[in-house]
């Protein structure tokens, strides 16, 4: 595998052998890198660039990988690489020793190495470590690519991250931000009184979510399990509880189709809090993103993919048969009767499901077919059909309808919530409508979670509730056009 890898990075066999003779003699000499257990790195590059004048003309020890190295007969320079960034080193012969530079001219790019020296800048006004003793810490057997053409096919970026980490420094930065806005969004959650928590993985019910689930088996308990869908129901059962403000950050699995904005694991923020609705919410989403923006790069502001989007509140709010009434001119609001909105969805077009005849499925399709895909700006979409809202409140006057949103930006669903449904005869009703789907052939309608309707029956309160999509969240922020390009590793296809 490793020497076909390499193959397709453009390295021969021959150079492959060269590392591991390489090798080979270092530890016929007694000198295996690989059996060295530490080094004592005092700075970072970073560091010594930052605050390089009190470190001028002191030593350090700094550590990295080798990711340039030009020698010049008696003295010689590279560049090392470590999580910080990268400085310059400077080797000389008369300094380093005969024996210790001659051995330090074998090193290759890629190698990993301990560095003990003085701080300076060279004439050319670079900060440089000058060396006076080089530890060679890890032998690279596989060579970097070529720095001019660099990892650049996709497919094996993803299946090789650890070389795209190296030699992609906007990459590196990708996962930076990435980092930063999972911390941004728990101080904004923590400082207005979120409690974070943690719910199983491993479910006895796959719930929360209309989603195929992934099938495991217990082997001690003797059941069949469910790779979470969703961190709902049970976030739900600790506002019974009442813990009254909760979220989560975790990971989700669902079994179904991969493309750039799926994968099938993947991270939401699902939050809830007692005593609010959707509108609630969606004041908070507004926040949240708003927040992060704020302080990611100091404006609500940002570039997707060529587009400006404002992230700045407030953001339109629209009901879904407004919405579809705007870009298609049907009006399923005004349907008297499923026949008339079947009539209606005819009428502009929609691709229908015979098992799915209702004038909310109906409304829905003609919604994901021709309004999905304009909502560019920050949209909150409002009051989504009863039957495929199995878990939200129904719409005062309007029983066919839901205190539901989606938050969608850049046509893509970024947010999910609800005016959480705490009554529990309807949530059993809602239950068996979905087992009816299931029976009908949809794998991805909701199961019967008695349990949970056990908790409802002690008494929630009225609760609203959100799940953020993190992974698309980050691809926002940092203009990413793949879910993969955000991910450290996505699931791929293995190799044959």
């Amino acid at each position: 595998m490793a020497d076909d890898t390499m193959r397709q990075n453009g390295n021969s066999d021959s150079e492959i052998n060269v590392r591991r003779n390489k090798l080979l003699a270092l530890r016929e000499s007694g000198l295996d890198p690989f059996q060295i257990t530490r080094f004592e790195r005092e700075h970072t590059a970073a560091q010594l660039k930052r605050d390089f004048p009190a470190f001028e003309g002191k030593q350090t020890g700094v550590a990295g990988r080798i990711l340039s190295k030009r020698v010049m007969g008696k003295a010689s320079f590279f560049h090392i690489q470590d999580g910080s960034g990268t400085i310059q080193c400077y080797a000389r012969r008369d300094v380093l020793g005969d024996v210790p530079y001659a051995a330090y001219k074998t090193y290759d790019v890629g190698d990993i190495v301990g560095v003990e020296g003085e701080v300076f800048r060279t004439h050319a006004g670079e900060i440089t470590v000058k060396c006076g003793k080089i530890t060679l810490l890890a032998k690279a057997l596989l060579p970097l690519p070529e720095k001019f053409h660099g990892l650049k096919d996709p497919d094996l970026r993803y299946r090789q991250r650890y070389v795209d980490l190296i030699v992609n420094p906007e990459v590196r930065e990708t996962f930076e931000k990435r980092s930063r806005i999972l911390r941004y969004i728990r101080e904004f959650l923590d400082d207005r009184g979120y409690m974070e928590v943690d719910t199983p993985i491993l479910h006895g019910t796959a719930g929360g979510a209309t989603a195929r689930p992934f099938v495991t088996y217990h082997n001690t308990l003797n059941i069949q399990m469910y790779l979470r869908i969703a961190t709902e129901l049970h976030l739900k059962r600790l506002i019974v509880g009442g813990l009254e403000k909760v979220y989560e950050i975790g990971r989700i699995f669902r079994n179904e189709g991969m493309d750039v904005k799926h994968n099938p694991e993947f991270t939401t923020l699902e939050l809830y809090e007692a005593y609010t609705d959707y509108r609630g919410m969606m004041r908070l989403a507004e926040d949240l993103f708003s927040y992060c923006a704020n302080k990611l790069n100091g404006t609500t502001k940002l570039t997707y993919q060529g587009q400006e989007i404002d992230l700045a509140s407030p953001w339109k709010r629209v009901t879904m048969v407004d919405a579809v009434k705007e870009y298609t001119g049907a009006d399923f609001g005004a349907a008297g009767s499923d026949a008339e909105a079947a009539l209606l969805a005819k009428s502009i077009g929609v691709q229908m499901d015979k098992n799915k005849m209702t004038r909310g499925y109906l409304l829905y399709a003609a919604f994901e077919q021709f309004v999905e895909e304009k909502l560019i700006q920050p949209t909150f979409v409002m009051d989504y059909p009863v039957e495929i809202s199995p878990l939200s409140k129904k719409k005062s006057g309007a029983s066919w309808l839901t205190e539901r949103f989606e938050l969608f930006i850049t046509a893509r669903e970024m947010a999910n919530a609800f005016s959480e449904l705490n009554d529990p005869v309807d949530q059993r009703e809602r239950f068996l409508q979905q087992l009816k789907q299931r029976e009908a052939g949809d794998d991805e309608a909701h199961m019967m979670d008695e349990e949970y309707i056990t908790a409802l029956e002690y008494g929630m309160p009225p609760t609203g509730g959100i799940g953020i999509g993190i992974d698309r969240l980050v691809m926002l922020f940092t203009d990413s056009y793949s879910i993969r390009d955000v991910l450290l590793f996505p699931t791929m296809k293995p190799k044959s």
